[in-house]
């Protein structure tokens, strides 16, 4: 490849070199295009008064289908540092193991912890050099030499500092609990017990959310992860047993082919019993 094709300066404004390119890919659908799976979650976060409460469902879905009850979806960052994912599984977790590795290898260099809003930094700069491709929603809370921290980063590189915080598909629900009941300096339990009524409000109106309720408390001496927090009180119970008995599915026809083998070599060997 020339150097003149690497270094060179992309055209201004807005491209539409894949508009062709989309118009025959919808042909050979037959009109029928795929459809965009629904991810569904519920994560928030809360500044209290000795650091910061992150909290998480556990449902990963796959449109209508629930994949796994017991997805982890806060993830490690640093030792002071914990995210929260949204959106598409293995695109939260690549980005979170792609920031920790980095944040591990300065601390490594330098000695000392990261700040949060160096982790902010780098997962602006990542995010919005994909455009929305990687789709992760993020909640970044940790406590460094500065404070008690909690950020928001959008899947473009959006970010927002707040005091309480909720993203995923049951937001909006979550989101009504922690304006009604957050205040400044909240106590350890009470920023825990806000934190868990806000994911359950998301659980409860939003069929995406689910299962159970995880929390991880970042403060200065150290991190307490508790998974799960809240086991889910809703539990089916199978009314019937799914094995089948011999002849539960009719035969409906039955065709037997007569093999034919034809014997090339045959040789008997005897076993030597002695």
């Amino acid at each position: 490849m020339a150097l003149s094709n690497v270094f060179e300066t992309p055209a201004a404004g807005f491209n539409f070199d894949n508009a062709a390119r989309n118009a025959a890919l919808e042909g050979l659908f037959d009109g029928q295009t795929p459809k965009p799976l629904k991810t569904g979650t519920t994560i928030a976060g809360v500044v209290f008064k000795d650091g910061v409460v992150l909290g998480a469902d556990t449902r990963a879905t796959s449109s209508e289908v629930v994949a796994d009850k017991m997805c982890a979806k806060i993830h490690y960052i640093a030792p002071n540092i914990y995210c929260c994912g949204a959106g598409t599984a293995a695109d939260t977790e690549k980005t979170t193991d792609l920031l920790s590795s980095n944040l591990t290898i300065f601390s490594l260099n330098s000695g000392r912890n990261p700040r949060v809003v160096m982790a902010v930094n780098i997962l602006q700069d990542m995010l919005y050099r994909y455009h929305g491709q990687i789709g992760a929603s993020l909640i970044l809370g940790g406590v460094d030499c500065t404070g008690n921290h909690l950020y928001t980063v959008g899947p473009y590189g959006s970010v927002n500092k707040m005091p309480y915080l909720a993203m995923g598909s049951g937001d909006l629900a979550a989101l009504g609990i922690l304006e009604d009941g957050y205040k400044p300096d909240l106590e350890l339990d009470k920023a825990k017990e806000l934190v868990r009524v806000a994911i359950h409000a998301g659980i409860m109106s939003d069929l995406g959310s689910g299962n159970n309720i995880d929390i991880c408390v970042i403060t200065r001496p150290g991190v307490d992860y508790i998974r799960p927090y809240q086991v889910s009180e809703y539990k089916d119970k199978r009314k019937t047993k799914y094995k089948y008995g011999p002849g539960t599915t009719p035969v409906l026809t039955e065709k037997v082919v007569p093999v034919k083998l034809e014997v090339v070599e045959e040789t008997v060997q005897r076993m030597d019993t002695a």
